[in-house]
């Protein structure tokens, strides 16, 4: 259950980079297959929309015009992909816990980044402070996602 508080954590900085890396995952064969969500990101067209919304979110966040991810709409999408991920990686049984791990881990995310984020903008500018958020975001996405869970 841990995989799912964690991508939560990745959802509260970039909304679409889970569904990315869970499209990667899956595709891989390496999600569990015994849960609803896990199938449907195995679709090539759901994977395939799944990264692509991340690349374009990532290259919207470089925009000046960009808005704060706690702001209504992007705290709801972070909450919404980190319950969907979090649901994912969780075993079957325990999807709704995962989910709720997901959407926890999103929001305190959310606010936790854009404190920092704020704070690296003032030091190095928009957009180094995005492209090194994006590489850590990708990073722990991935790691994340591939990782095997714990033997019971």
């Amino acid at each position: 259950m841990l995989r799912s508080f964690l991508i939560g954590l990745v959802a509260g900085q970039r909304a679409m980079t889970p569904l990315s890396a869970l499209a990667g995952a899956a595709q891989r064969g390496t999600l569990p297959h015994d849960n609803a969500p896990a199938r449907l990101m195995a679709s090539p067209l759901i994977s395939a929309g799944g990264v692509a919304l991340a690349a374009l979110e990532m290259v919207g966040d470089k925009m000046k015009t960009a808005p704060d991810r706690t702001v209504l709409p992007g705290l709801l999408a972070r909450s919404i992909t980190g319950g969907f991920a979090g649901a994912t990686l969780a075993p079957a049984r325990r999807a709704w816990a995962g989910a709720a791990l997901g959407i926890g881990g999103a929001i305190a995310s959310s606010y936790a980044g854009l404190a920092a984020r704020k704070w690296a903008m003032r030091r190095w500018g928009q957009t180094a402070t995005g492209f090194g958020e994006d590489a850590l975001v990708l990073a722990a996405a991935n790691a994340i996602s591939q990782a095997r869970p714990a033997a019971r």
